[in-house]
């Protein structure tokens, strides 16, 4: 069983930064691809960025060069470096595992582990 931990979400003003990590434990997870997601209140579950395990990423169009994923392999942990904030990335940010080793997805319905999710707030 894949168990994944969120963490680093607060609150910020505008303009500013926040790093979230996620912590993986119960399996091997060379093969995998780790996504962010986020959702705000009355949305669905928004695509924020990907990455495999040997490192290669993919960010939503609504982030691409604001936000940043990475990865820790050897502390099964992976990031997601948030700079110049907006009021319109408020949401809960989750962490997700696609275990199938198929293409990266953007899709929510296919990664089949998530995180509880972190808070983020921005304000104005």
């Amino acid at each position: 069983q894949v168990h994944l931990v969120e963490s680093g979400g607060g609150l910020v003003q505008t303009g500013g930064s926040l790093r979230l990590s996620c912590a993986a434990s119960g399996r091997t997870f060379s093969g995998f691809v780790m996504g962010w997601f986020r959702q705000a209140p009355g949305k669905g579950r928004e695509f924020v960025g990907l990455i495999n395990w040997s490192g290669r990423t993919y960010v939503a169009d609504s982030v691409k060069g604001r936000f940043t994923v990475s990865i820790d392999a050897a502390k099964d942990t992976v990031y997601l470096e948030m700079n110049g904030l907006k009021p319109e990335d408020s949401a809960v940010y989750y962490c997700a595992a696609d275990s199938h080793g198929g293409n990266p997805t953007d899709r929510p319905l296919g990664y089949d582990f998530w995180g509880q999710g972190t808070q983020v707030t921005v304000s104005s």
